[in-house]
């Protein structure tokens, strides 16, 4: 059921031992909307941990570092950037029909909690955290603002993605305003600029896995396990890197595809223009934004490759 700021704003005062669910495969969204919510927790004198099917990449080693938190049984559920139980991963099982409060920005979220704050309209969850924030008048630690302005630049890709607004751009200068101790040029560097020495060697060969389909108004980069070990990069790595695939100015749609199991692929969408990439995730089980979204197919390499290919070919077509 959705929900407004009130309605969050009371289920947050009066919650106890909270877990909060970020989603697999996390960025930097999900992780600094899963920390801020902590500290906002803490300073209500309520504990909670962050829980997530995957280890948090090392980057966000300055949000992380304070630790997930303790261990206990749960008598709240909250997740943050999640618009589908399906996205928990393993955690499904565990917390699927239990989440009472979902704090999202995505268009496509299923409603599968007990109350939904979603605005559609927010570059990231984190803007949506931080506007609660304001409205519940918490009072912001310096840890607090580094994970919102992080959530805040990842999504928004360094501000520059369509999902940008004015409002975002404000809500990141009051972060840099009332906190002019953090170092939100390191933040950018490490979220956009440093990379490893594999992911550096992925870039070069970018080239010969990009494959052009639709008259060039389809890219697809797809990555496998093989791939990922011969060039010593994580699942982590590849996080950020679908934009590539737009890159071509004739592209319409690009796809990341990356290899999650065997014959499982995680598919990135991205669009460059008006093809609402969402609409043709959803029909294969995903979702996301008009101009950025997911989903998962399965088989061969060639037969997901083809799945997804078909599916954005018939979306073209309309």
């Amino acid at each position: 059921m959705l929900t407004d700021f009130s309605g969050a704003a009371e289920f947050l005062r009066n919650c106890r031992d909270a877990v909060i669910i970020t989603h697999r495969n996390p960025d930097g969204d999900c992780i600094g909307a899963g920390f801020a919510m902590k500290d906002i927790l803490a300073s209500l004198g309520i504990r909670s941990r962050v829980v997530c099917h995957d280890d948090f990449p090392h980057r966000f080693d300055f949000i992380t570092g304070i630790g997930a938190g303790e261990d206990f049984e749960p008598q709240s559920v909250i997740a943050v950037d999640l618009a589908d139980v399906q996205l928990m991963g393993s955690l499904g099982e565990i917390y699927g029909d239990k989440v009472q409060l979902c704090i999202d920005h995505h268009v496509s979220n299923k409603d599968y909690a007990q109350l939904t704050l979603l605005r559609a309209d927010a570059a990231a969850a984190c803007e949506v955290i931080y506007e609660l924030a304001g409205y519940m008048g918490i009072e912001l630690t310096e840890h607090c603002a580094a994970c919102l302005y992080t959530g805040i630049a990842t999504d928004s890709g360094c501000f520059k993605y369509s999902c940008t607004t004015p409002k975002t751009h404000l809500i990141a200068a009051e972060l840099m305003t009332n906190f002019s101790s953090i170092n939100f040029a390191r933040i950018n560097r490490y979220m956009f600029d440093v990379k490893s020495k594999g992911r550096m060697i992925l870039e070069s060969r970018v080239n010969e896995l990009l494959e052009f389909h639709c008259d060039d108004k389809i890219a697809v980069i797809a990555v496998t396990n093989d791939m990922m070990r011969e060039m010593g990069i994580g699942m982590e790595e590849l996080e950020g890197f679908a934009p590539a695939t737009i890159q071509l100015e004739d592209t319409e749609v690009g796809i990341l595809m990356r290899e999650r199991e065997p014959n499982e692929y995680k598919c990135s969408l991205r669009s460059a223009n008006e093809v609402n990439v969402a609409e043709i995730c959803q029909t294969l089980g995903g979702g996301g934004h008009a101009k950025a979204a997911g989903c998962t197919v399965c088989g061969t390499p060639e037969e997901a490759k083809q799945q997804i290919v078909e599916a954005v070919e018939r979306a073209l077509c309309k």
